[in-house]
């Protein structure tokens, strides 16, 4: 079961990662009336970036550590 759930949490930080990365290269291409999140706020999208960065790395060390 702790292999699972890494899995999901390393499956759910790279949607987020790809969710705001896209967000924050579309507003710069400009086109954020196209994106998801309409280019909301560059600086959140660049913090949920970085939070989903730093979760991916821990679901992914924990899982090696898993056995």
């Amino acid at each position: 079961m702790p292999k699972a759930l890494c899995l999901t949490s390393l499956a759910v930080a790279i949607v987020v990662i790809l969710l705001f990365l896209s967000d924050l290269i579309m507003s710069f291409a400009g086109m954020a009336d196209s994106s998801l999140l309409r280019g909301a706020s560059m600086l959140m999208d660049i913090a949920f970036i970085a939070v989903g960065i730093g979760v991916a790395i821990m679901a992914w060390l924990t899982f090696k550590e898993q056995g």
